[in-house]
């Protein structure tokens, strides 16, 4: 089984529930079991396209954008969900945006402009996905990078607008 990288939306609250829950369970189950409208797998896309964006130095404050709607900013606030039942612990624990963060990332994934990002790849299919660390993928990377871009873009929208966090973590 492949690793990819999850995102969910959550409410304050049910952190709260999860945490009350974990703290009275004999093994810490956090009872973690978010509505599978709220879950996001975002497969391997965003790593590729940070690997390139990195390796051809592209604007800073677009990769640490990026970068934090995938990797969150405070895994302390969520240790209760490092839990088997939550992620494989293959990766980092699981790691949490606020509210507040939220609505900044998202505001600011408004502003990217996903052509001009995307117009860094080479134009060569097997060069494009060699820069993304896909080496031997199959289809129109543009397109599949795109679209995970966009999925995140709207994502993070919906999260600001209902008011809720999003936890990330790789599994």
């Amino acid at each position: 089984m492949a690793l990819t990288q999850q995102l969910a939306r959550v409410s304050p609250a049910y952190l709260d529930r999860c945490r009350r829950s974990a703290a009275r369970s004999p093994d810490g189950d956090p009872r973690w079991d978010p509505p599978a409208d709220d879950l996001l797998d975002l497969d391997w896309a965003l790593w590729g396209l940070l690997r390139h964006l990195r390796a051809v130095g592209a604007a800073p404050a677009t990769v640490a954008l990026l970068d934090r709607g995938i990797s969150g900013d405070d895994a302390a606030a969520v240790a209760h969900l490092d839990h088997l039942k939550v992620y494989d612990r293959i990766g980092d624990p699981p790691t949490l945006l606020t509210p507040d963060a939220v609505a900044e990332v998202a505001g600011l994934l408004d502003a990217v402009d996903t052509g001009a990002v995307l117009a860094r790849l080479p134009s060569d299919p097997d060069e494009a996905a060699e820069s993304c660390g896909f080496g031997g993928f199959h289809g129109d990377l543009t397109a599949y990078l795109a679209h995970h871009l966009d999925v995140l873009r709207s994502f993070y929208r919906e999260a600001a607008a209902r008011g809720l966090a999003v936890v990330t973590w790789v599994d």
